[in-house]
């Protein structure tokens, strides 16, 4: 069981430190983008970066707050999806 524990603790710490790492891209809208955080790590934005453009961030900053109560102002929200698309979108298909 110790070392079960251990081995729990020692990943734990290994995902910690990767966070740390992790950094959004400078731009207009970040500070608002930073909001994101209170829920989920930053690897979810970079994660998804190569997948979704701007529709698709909206929707995902709908889902965040609608479905999982994201505690995003709604004054921040087009701000977050722009730096969003911006930084992290990946180009409309026309």
């Amino acid at each position: 069981m110790a070392a079960a524990l251990s081995l729990v603790f020692a990943f734990i710490g290994a995902a910690a430190a990767q966070e740390s790492d992790i950094a959004l891209k400078e731009g207009a809208g970040k500070d608002k983008a930073m909001q994101c955080v209170t829920c989920h790590s930053l690897d979810y934005i970079q994660m998804n970066s190569p997948f979704l453009d701007r529709a698709g961030w909206n929707a995902s900053v709908a889902k965040m707050i609608n479905t999982f109560g994201a505690p995003i102002p709604k004054e921040d929200v087009e701000i977050i999806v722009n730096y969003l698309v911006q930084n992290y979108g990946r180009p409309s298909v026309k």
